[in-house]
This record gives C-alpha cells, structure tokens and sequence, in this order.
C-alpha cells in the first residue's frame, strides 16, 4: 500500500501560489487516474488540480479559502499502487527527504520571494531589512502582541512608527490571517491618503447606496493596478494611424475566411501582428525588469486584455507570437478569446507575458492610458476606428478625402524606455499598420 502527495503544481514563473476554492472530494472518496480532486484560484486564472493515480482520498491538508504555495501537499491519496518514484510508501523515512524535483520547487520559490522583498525599496522611506539580524528588535511595542509579524512587516512598522495598537488593527490576507507586505503597505498608503485630504468627507454609505463587495478577481485586479503604479514611472506617446488601407484588405478577406475556418477574422490579430514585427525592431520593449537589472526576453509573448461578462479583464497570452503567420495569429487570437470568456483557461495561457496589447476602441473608446502589466515594460491601446477628414498629399497637389483612422496610445516604464524608444516604438507600429501589403492572403 502506497500514499500519493498530491501537490500543487508549478503554474507559470511569475505564479508563487494558489488559493483553494473548492474541494471536489472528500476523505473516504475514490478517485480515478487524472480525476480533478480540488479547484484552485491564482492571480491569473481558476482552474483544478487532478490526481495522476487512482486510488482513495485520505487526508486533506488545506480547508476552503487557504493559501498554498507552490509545492506544498495538497492531499494525501492511498494507492495500491508503489512502484513509481511518486508514490511515497506509508511510515517510510523517505517522504521526509525531497527529492531533486521538490529541491527544485523550493529554489524558485525563494529566489521568487527574495524578488517581491525587494521591490520595497522602491518606496520611499522604507528600508528593505531580510531577517531580524537586520534590525534589532530595540521596539519592544511591536514585538509583543497576540498576532504574529514576519520581520519585514516588524520593519516596515518600526520605520513608519506604526504602534502596536495599529499594527494589530491591519486585517491580514496572509495565511492564519498574517499580516503581508502588501497589507502594512496598503495601510501605510490609506493613512497617507487621509492625511494629505484638505477637505474630509463622509465616506459613509447613506440610505438609498449601494454597496458593492469586490470580488475575488476584483480584489486581484485592485492590487494589481495599485502594485503597478506604485513600482513604474508611467509615461505616454500617442500616434495617429490611417488605418485604410488594412481596413479594406480585411473586407475583402473577412466573408472567405468566415467559409474556410468558420472564425471570424477581426482587427485584433492584425494590431498584434504589427506589434510583434516592432518588438523585433526595439527588442529592448520585450523586457521586464528584476532586481534594478533590465532582462530582454528571447520569446515574444503577447498578452491581449480581454473583457469577460462580469465586467473584469483578463490576460490570456499568445506564447511564442513571432513564429505564428497571419492565419495562426488570428486562430490564436480567437481561442482564447473564446476560452477566456467561458473561463476554461489554463494557468500557463495567462502566464509569462513579455508585452500587452488592448483593444479599448472595442468599447468607443478613443483613445486610453492602459497601466503597465507588471513586470513588463509596455502596453499599447488601440482607439476606436473612425471616418475623419484628412488632407491627401498627391503629384497633382493636395485634397481632402475621408480616411478610417484610430488612435494608438502607448503607455511605457520611464524608468528604463526613454521617450524616444518609447515614442519610435508607437511609431514603427503605426507604420506597419499603414503600409499594409494588400497583396497578402490569408
């Protein structure tokens, strides 16, 4: 008789844990090879994680809404089955030692967790210290107390002078209810919020509002923006692209390639396609930055914004966009589309993103100042189509026509991209856009 440790899965590097969402069996049920035996939610994507042996659920070590890091047992599953390197025999001194595989898993989630410290000192006024060795514990205040603090967040507190009584008062979205970095930051910038109001109003829900409770992907999205702003100097360029020409050539093609493929071909594949030929051109906006160093990525991943029904956006990633033709793009571009609006995405499609693309013109939008995409270096908006009036430069001298144009708006990391990549980068896109080779097919 054998045990079976159910661990959660690596997802993606930028992808440290996972929260459980919902148990599919219970202690004392059966379970068959690849049977799904718990639902997980990350920052990225729901999905579940099966067993890959059959055999009988006998332990669950995580209850609902528990975070799990990457690595760590899930369940235990009893399987008569022993002969494979992953089935841990029962009362066995070998579950203790992690083999090679786990070593692994333990690595990256320490290198992953040294990268989130650091970004800290970012922030002014906050010194980055990693252990209690760093900073002595010369504040008894905040050493004592009913709840637990890891030494960073000890730090944070001593440095912002935060008392004990406060510190206490900080709802934890850590596990046990701790008290993350994130959390004293968040609370750090509320207070900063409340003391630079000149003008103090009642925040307080009155007779006749209503209230709105985040959800879980709101909540994620919420931290997310925040996070990113807080981490990137945000600047933007914006071009105007006369669109005509690529607006013509997808009439002409968009019925045929409906009979052939039965998909539609929209504008988004073509924007994207643009995109990839200009990362190739200025590979220094295929990057992201890690530990103050700037890492130009070899694959071009293409992260697309795509809105679902309740309103929220989500990132599915087109991997390697630079080896797709025209036909794989668009086919690529539809999937998880579709996909990502039925939420049957898998962790690694809205994983390892190396630039974003968002399509704000789907909504009338003209024109948009999208946020970085976190710990990419780039995101460009697409505006609306619209018929302008513009002046048409001939041999024969210069008229005004009516021409299909849009807005491109790119939004960039100050930090790294300086206004003349950034804004040659936007540039090369529209050029692209603009000299659209009519003869293509796809």
């Amino acid at each position: 008789m054998g045990k079976y440790l159910l661990k959660l899965p690596k997802m993606g590097e930028s992808i440290a844990e996972a929260t459980i969402t919902k148990w599919l069996k219970e202690v004392g049920d059966s379970i068959d090879i690849d049977e799904s035996i718990v639902e997980i939610a990350t920052d990225k994507v729901d999905s579940d994680v099966p067993s890959e042996f059959k055999g009988k659920l006998i332990k669950k070590n995580f209850e609902l809404n528990d975070v799990v890091k990457v690595g760590e047992v899930i369940a235990e599953i009893e399987t008569e089955m022993n002969d494979d390197a992953s089935i841990i025999p029962e009362k066995s001194d070998s579950a203790l030692i992690p083999d090679e595989k786990q070593k692994e898993t333990i690595i990256d989630n320490i290198e992953e967790i040294n990268i989130e410290e650091k970004e800290i000192s970012s922030i002014p006024s906050i010194e980055l210290l990693k252990t209690d060795e760093d900073y002595p514990d010369n504040n008894p205040e905040i050493v004592k107390g009913d709840k637990f603090f890891s030494p960073l967040v000890k730090s944070i507190a001593k440095k912002e002078n935060i008392s004990q009584e406060d510190l206490n008062s900080i709802p934890g979205s850590g596990k046990d209810g701790r008290v993350t970095k994130q959390d004293i930051l968040n609370y750090i910038g509320s207070k900063s919020s409340e003391s630079s109001d000149i003008f103090v109003s009642d925040t307080k829900p009155l007779v006749g509002d209503q209230v709105i409770e985040l959800d879980r992907m709101g909540k994620i999205i919420f931290d997310h923006m925040s996070s990113s702003k807080k981490i990137s100097a945000h600047v933007q360029s914006f071009v105007e692209v006369d669109v005509t020409n690529l607006w013509e050539w997808r009439d002409r093609y968009k019925k045929s390639f409906l009979d052939s493929e039965g998909q539609k071909l929209t504008f988004t594949p073509l924007f994207i396609n643009a995109v990839v030929k200009s990362l190739k051109d200025y590979p220094i906006m295929n990057s992201s930055i890690v530990d103050q160093k700037i890492i130009m990525k070899r694959s071009i991943n293409i992260g697309m914004a795509t809105a679902v029904q309740n309103g929220n956006l989500i990132v599915p990633v087109i991997k390697n966009a630079d080896h797709l033709n025209l036909k794989g793009l668009t086919l690529a571009v539809n999937d998880l589309s579709n996909r990502a609006r039925s939420n049957s995405l898998k962790p690694e499609e809205v994983s390892d993103g190396t630039y974003t693309v968002t399509n704000v013109g789907n909504f009338g939008s003209i024109m948009g100042t999208p946020i970085i995409n976190q710990p990419q270096v780039g995101i460009i908006a697409i505006g609306v189509i619209r018929k302008t009036p513009s002046v048409i430069e001939t041999s024969k001298g210069d008229f005004i026509g009516i021409r299909k144009k849009l807005i491109l708006s790119h939004t960039y990391d100050h930090r790294v991209i300086n206004g003349s990549v950034g804004g040659s980068f936007v540039k090369r896109v529209a050029e692209y856009l603009e000299e659209w080779d009519m003869n293509q097919t796809i």
